[in-house]
């Protein structure tokens, strides 16, 4: 985990680090920091800012050798934008460049100035600048033999005159880095590694790691047992067996106290069934449990941080493979709530394994519910990679998730829920049929078969497809293609702020 250290700002010419970064808005102007800074290096500052190499757009960076002047190697003046458009994720954004910039000679500690003048409280700062040069550090080639691969971080030294503050923000962020690290690492794993049983055993040595924090994994005997028709349907065409997680953390003790339940899809490898995919891009279908290492790694964090919330987390694990046992285009499954499916397209799903775990979630005692998955291509259409689809069925929660994602940085942005959708989930046969030929509206529509699932009581709907897993670099924080964590950061704000609600 990435070292946290505070110390005063008059300590910033003496503590040794590979690089001493300090932040600027646009236009470009020295703070105090930055000035007492350029008294030091002989002016070195004011030449560029009168060169306008210091500049002062959001993801810039100027960077100059102090030969010894100071105890850092380098200094970095990074950009943070206008002032009217200031966020947490603009601290992020300049926290990645300047890792960039020490690692690019081999340094692995780093200084920060946290000046609150700026426009974010110093907390905030500590929050954001530890998150991005925690994620920022995070190596997607941990499979290549060829090529030295860079260290990572390992110390982050923040300058501040609001040393407690500072330092209870910036650890906890470096908690949850972590843990937001740890799913990315999940996510990246090549399926041939990361099967069901082999993301169970994760979840079994994480809970191990805690001593409050229990966990129970069912193979396909107890699935099969439990009614879950859903789930088992799309799990009999591999030989890789299916299991269903379930994560306990009895954060309060308190009569009445809310249980927040939240749901992973975690389709290890997704072919598409015998509705199978084209192969151009397949490779990226390692991905698509991207939901469940979201849930599992955050109910790590939670564990990590003692958050005074309780909490059930259910990951329904399998392939979606098409060999001679695979379910069918045209079958009819019956859910665990006993509601009936017509399948019509195998490569959907994921939602039909997310069926059967919110219904289990909810009989197992979860009043707030959400669930996480990488759910359709639709969404990558219509919100990109920087927003996740929401969608749910009372507007206080989905309220409350907003306010989550936008205080985590990992954004999402509503999408009407409205009930005309529900004549496109309709079958002749069936209850319901798990995917529509109309091609319209299909984030939505998948929102809407899964609301069927979600019992009596709050639910919401992440679709990640879009932000889970990137295949470029995002130009911010996330500087490459790969898996981004995307839920660890959101999930932890949620059952903290759900902690707080009388």
């Amino acid at each position: 985990m990435l070292k946290i250290s505070v110390l005063s700002g008059a300590q910033a010419h003496t503590v040794k680090t590979d690089a001493l970064a300090l932040g600027v808005l646009e236009p470009p102007k020295l703070a105090d920091d930055g000035v007492e800074l350029d008294t030091a290096l002989d002016g070195r500052l004011s030449e560029l800012l009168d060169s306008k190499e210091i500049k002062g757009g959001r993801g810039k960076l100027a960077a100059t050798h102090t030969h010894g002047v100071l105890g850092a190697t380098r200094v970095c003046v990074a950009g943070l934008g206008k002032p009217g458009q200031l966020d947490a994720d603009a601290f992020r954004t300049a926290a990645a460049r300047v890792v960039a910039s020490a690692r690019s000679g081999g340094g692995s500690r780093i200084a920060w100035y946290v000046d609150s003048e700026l426009g974010l409280s110093a907390a905030e700062q500590a929050r954001a600048l530890t998150e991005g040069t925690a994620l920022a550090s995070y190596d997607h080639g941990a499979w290549k033999t060829i090529d030295p691969r860079p260290d990572p971080i390992a110390e982050l030294v923040l300058l501040g005159s609001d040393a407690d503050d500072i330092e209870a923000s910036a650890e906890r962020a470096a908690q949850v880095s972590e843990w937001v690290n740890h799913a990315r690492r999940l996510v990246d794993t090549p399926a041939s590694e990361l099967t069901p049983v082999a993301l169970a055993e994760d979840a079994l040595r994480v809970a191990a790691e805690h001593d409050r924090l229990a966990c129970e994994v069912w193979g396909p005997d107890e699935i099969h047992a439990a009614d879950m028709g859903a789930f088992s349907a799309v799990a009999q065409g591999s030989t890789n067996e299916p299991r269903l997680i379930v994560l306990r953390w009895p954060g309060l003790d308190v009569p009445e106290a809310p249980t927040l339940g939240i749901v992973g899809k975690g389709i290890t490898f997704d072919t598409g069934g015998i509705s199978i995919k084209p192969s151009s891009r397949m490779a990226d279908m390692k991905g698509d449990m991207a939901g469940a290492a979201a849930v599992l790694s955050a109910m790590g964090a939670i564990a990590a941080l003692d958050v005074p919330c309780n909490v059930i987390a259910v990951i329904a694990a399998c392939e979606n493979m098409p060999d001679g046992a695979a379910y069918r285009p045209g079958d009819i499954l019956t859910a665990k709530n006993g509601k009936t499916i017509e399948v019509t397209n195998t490569d959907a799903e994921g939602r039909l394994i997310l069926a059967d775990a919110l219904t289990y979630c909810r009989e197992e005692g979860a009043t707030h519910l959400i669930d996480l998955a990488t759910l359709t291509g639709a969404i990558v259409t219509a919100l990109g990679d920087f927003y996740a689809g929401l969608m749910g069925n009372e507007q206080s929660w989905i309220d409350e998730i907003q306010a989550a994602a936008a205080a985590s940085g990992d954004h999402a942005w509503q999408l009407p829920l409205h009930s005309t959708f529900r004549r496109h989930i309709g079958s002749t046969f069936a209850d319901f049929k798990n995917s529509s030929d109309l091609r319209q509206a299909g984030s939505i529509y998948a929102a809407s078969f899964l609301s069927e699932f979600a019992g009596e009581g709050p639910w919401a709907h992440l679709d990640i497809a879009g932000t889970a897993l990137l295949d470029r670099s995002r130009g911010d924080y996330f500087t490459s293609a790969g898996a981004t964590g995307y839920g660890v950061r959101l999930l932890v704000e949620l059952a903290a702020g759900m902690s707080k609600e009388p």
